[in-house]
């Protein structure tokens, strides 16, 4: 699934060969059919796993610090969206890819709206810790502005045309705009 995901990121799903990610992952084609039988399959199974990787690596703290507080927790969640590291790079621009194709491929996009209704639902979640007085229409709506920047934020950055620290502000600065207008 790593190779996958780094095909997918360079390549894009349009460039997806089965045959570039067999060498990738340095097993036979066969195999790749064997386990995800075809071309939805495995970008279903490749959502799955950058979902999953994205969950681990935005969940992460430090494990002798202090426990964070629900907004700490929020803060942490969106912000780890933005490392430079290489795993964040290739999730991103993966996700990105794989949203773009969606536009034209009905499966994938169901797919993809499942996976970012967890994930709005997720942070919704997150948010309601911070402001429980608020509805779940509120906090779902919240969710949505806050992971579509998440998104916007992250195309600009990888892109090169954001930088990362400026990103990082732009997004605590919408936080603190969520939390404020949740407040009243």
């Amino acid at each position: 699934m790593e190779a996958a995901a780094r095909v997918i990121a360079r390549r894009g799903v349009r460039g997806l060969r089965v045959e570039e990610l067999a060498a990738e992952a340095s097993v036979s084609t066969a195999l790749i059919y064997y386990h995800f039988k075809d071309r939805a399959g495995i970008l279903r199974a490749t959502l799955e796993f950058i979902n999953d990787r994205a969950g681990r690596y935005t969940t992460e703290r430090l494990a002798d610090g202090p426990p964070l507080t629900p907004r700490g927790e929020l803060e942490q969640t969106l912000l780890l969206e933005f490392q430079d590291t290489p795993e964040v790079r290739e999730n991103s621009t993966a996700w990105g890819e794989l949203r773009a194709s969606a536009v034209f491929d009905p499966d994938l996009r169901e797919d993809l709206a499942r996976a970012t209704l967890g994930w709005v639902q997720e942070v919704a979640e997150l948010v309601g810790r911070v402001r429980p007085m608020n509805g779940a229409a509120v906090l779902a709506g919240s969710a949505e502005r806050l992971t579509a920047m998440v998104e916007g934020l992250s195309v600009r950055w990888l892109s090169g045309s954001l930088p990362l620290d400026h990103a990082r502000e732009l997004m605590s600065g919408a936080i603190d705009s969520e939390l404020e207008r949740l407040h009243h």
